[in-house]
């Protein structure tokens, strides 16, 4: 997502979990200098969070968007797994990305727009199979807290967008994903970029159809 910004001639602030690891987005750092900021962040500590936002004190984004997600064994039901790993993953598929939010928020104008990755799984209408049950459910929570957010900022005229990016080839996605990077990406963008012109919260997918909550 940051590349396809880039290419658009956007600016990007990018952040990554570990100051000391060398990603792909510093690779498209070195390329482009001049239009991607680099930050270091663990969206699961909320004092990284805090500092974060005092780092960007100054700055004014047109675009917040949150970008966060683990898993865990997809056969495992809600029964049976265990406190640690539903905490886990609630605490970084949900309540982090709500942090990011509520933290960052106002640097984003009312002409501005916030959003979250979440997943077509977080859709409670289309749960007709059951398993993922915790990511499933994390999903939902995520979409119920954005939700919630932009109920309580209806007179502000802000544009609020949880996307689904679908299936994709990614470290959670798997190998057997459906679509590529590359299929998916460049339409995300070009939806939450359209998104910008519609005020409150819309749940689309990455083709900016409407996903049933």
């Amino acid at each position: 997502m940051a590349a396809e910004f880039v290419e658009r001639d956007w600016h990007v602030t990018g952040t990554v979990r570990d100051a000391a690891a060398h990603t792909p987005l510093h690779d498209l750092a070195d390329e482009h200098p001049d239009r991607l900021d680099i930050e270091t962040v663990d969206i699961t500590d909320p004092d990284g969070i805090t500092a974060l936002r005092g780092r960007l004190a100054d700055r004014t984004f047109d675009v917040l968007f949150v970008n966060a997600g683990t898993t865990n064994d997809e056969s495992t039901r809600i029964g049976d797994v265990t406190t640690d790993e539903f905490v886990r993953v609630m605490v970084t598929n949900a309540l982090s990305p709500m942090r990011v939010v509520e933290t960052l928020g106002d640097l984003v104008p009312p002409t501005g727009l916030i959003g979250a990755m979440t997943s077509g799984q977080g859709s409670i209408t289309n749960n007709t199979t059951g398993y993922r049950e915790v990511y499933r459910g994390s999903k939902a929570a995520l979409n119920m807290f954005l939700r919630s957010v932009a109920a309580r900022e209806t007179e502000s005229g802000r544009a609020f967008l949880l996307m689904a990016p679908g299936w994709v080839r990614t470290e959670l996605g798997g190998p057997g994903a459906r679509l590529t990077i590359e299929e998916s990406v460049p339409n995300l963008v070009e939806v939450l970029l359209a998104k910008r012109d519609r005020p409150g919260i819309e749940y689309l997918d990455y083709l900016g159809r409407t996903v049933p909550w």
